[in-house]
């Protein structure tokens, strides 16, 4: 009597964590339970009020000093050794639990975008026109991949051994954080590293996305009154122009699967001044970093031509760049295992009805996208999309590293969007984040019982990677951009 009813609380909390369960197994439903699973099945408004804390903070990279420390403090009240200002990075931390191998990473990201303010409504509706916002649901990226940490220091608390290490990544949104990261050595002694992404959709990423550097050119020319002495000034602006005319030929003759945008940062003062100083900013992209490469230096030929043709002189400065990913296909088959016992995301009646007058007010009439937020799309079928940046590529190259998406977001917009900032501060973006944290917890779980899944991953990791290999920085060795997105 009393073992049927241990097997019956197992099974009745197993359901209510939404997992599946085979009939008569009741060993692989104690194995889905555990304690980390019934933590997070414990703590939906405490993750829903941290990330909605962090949601209200909207902090751009290298800015976010009060996300990391909310994240921190959460974390060390939790039992996590914290270690802060990583790689010089005042906000860059990294939170361990636990000793002794094997050891697994988790990264959170937390910047937020300028121009993206919008509150929790299905309509436009700015907080701060003009002002910041989680369009990415980076609010929502860290809270998850906190929660998974702090689930699975909760099992190892038990006695078990091995590591957790939570990484603090600020600064994704074009400040290529995670480059400086892994050219200090953050990620240096890991065995696998999980990431995640709000998207959606729920499934795993396996194409190598794309690789890139985001350059800022400066033209420096003479200035002059634009009427009264033409002759004696040599426009910037005219450089910065004549200089995008070039690469606007050059798009022609370059990879069809690689991208080139821009934006003019400085354009001068006024218009009766011939500009002595014009900023252009730019981003190469390629699925390899050796074109990225050559695409620079096309560029920077262009713009030694520019600044000949207009009398002016120019100079560069890389302030990021991010490797392509490195896929593993023995990792995310078991995250993608993880993935599917979890499941999708399921809307209650009030978040439906915010979800469609969301897509409404998004000229989206058909709502059957809802069926995409709650089910697994294989990753065959739609895996990271190949127009993909992101600096989590650089860490590929160090550790071998599963990435997921989680339907943190209604299915109504493009990244980057009001429509993904409103879903971000809300309990659908909490649902999400806890679906991922699941995720982050049982694929960390089967890494650190099963030491034959490691060395599977790790082999196809060496093997892929190269003997060789030595990573080089494609920002070389600058100091972290700190304001530039000030």
């Amino acid at each position: 009597m009393q073992h049927s009813f241990s097997t019956f609380i197992i099974i009745l909390a197993a359901m209510l964590s939404g997992l599946p369960l085979s009939a008569g197994k009741p060993r692989k439903a104690e194995k889905m339970l555990s304690i980390g699973m019934t933590y997070l099945q414990d703590h939906f408004h405490l993750y829903d009020s941290l990330q909605y804390r962090i949601f209200t903070f909207a902090e751009t990279g290298y800015n976010e000093v009060r996300s990391a420390e909310a994240l921190c403090k959460h974390l060390e009240d939790n039992g996590f050794r914290i270690e802060k200002g990583v790689a010089g990075i005042p906000t860059a931390f990294i939170a361990t639990f636990g000793t002794g191998r094997p050891v697994i990473g988790l990264m959170a990201e937390y910047d937020a975008l300028k121009g993206m303010s919008q509150d929790t409504v299905p309509f436009r509706k700015p907080l701060v026109e003009g002002g910041t916002g989680h369009g990415c649901g980076h609010n929502l990226l860290g809270t998850g991949s906190v929660a998974g940490a702090v689930a699975i220091s909760k099992w190892l608390a038990q006695g078990h051994p091995g590591t957790v290490k939570l990484f603090g990544c600020p600064a994704e949104e074009g400040g290529g954080g995670k480059a400086y990261m892994v050219r200090e050595g953050c990620f240096d002694g890991l065995d696998a590293m999980l990431d995640w992404h709000p998207d959606t959709r729920n499934t795993v990423n396996t194409e190598s996305g794309l690789a890139n550097v985001q350059v800022e050119f400066t033209f420096h020319g003479i200035a002059s009154h634009a009427s009264g002495a033409p002759d004696k000034g040599r426009s910037a602006l005219d450089a910065v122009e004549a200089f995008n005319f070039m690469i606007n030929l050059m798009r022609e003759h370059i990879p069809s699967s690689s991208r080139i945008h821009y934006v003019i940062t400085d354009g001068g003062k006024a218009p009766n001044i011939v500009p002595d100083k014009a900023s252009v900013l730019y981003y190469f992209r390629s699925p390899k970093r050796v074109v990225v490469e050559d695409l620079l230096n096309r560029a920077l030929k262009a713009a030694e031509g520019a600044a000949l043709g207009t009398g002016t002189t120019f100079e560069y400065e890389r302030i990021s760049g991010n490797y392509e990913r490195l896929p593993n296909a023995a990792l995310s088959d078991l995250v993608y295992a993880n993935l599917q016992r979890v499941g999708g995301v399921r809307y209650d009646e009030r978040e439906t009805a915010f979800a469609v007058e969301m897509m409404r007010n998004s000229g989206y009439a058909d709502t059957t996208a809802f069926a995409l937020v709650r089910t697994v799309v294989p990753a065959s079928e739609d895996g990271l999309s190949p127009w993909v940046s992101s600096d989590v590529g650089n860490v590929t190259w160090i550790v071998p590293t599963g990435s997921f998406r989680i339907a943190a977001f209604v299915p109504c917009s493009n990244g980057h969007s009001w429509q993904q900032t409103a879903s971000a501060g809300s309990t659908i973006g909490t649902k999400g984040l806890l679906n991922a944290a699941r995720v982050l917890y049982l694929t960390a779980w089967d890494l650190l019982q099963d030491p034959s899944l490691l060395e599977q991953i790790q082999k196809e990791f060496r093997e892929r990677r190269g003997a060789d290999f030595v990573f080089e920085p494609l920002m070389g060795d600058r100091e972290p951009p700190f304001d530039y997105a000030r």
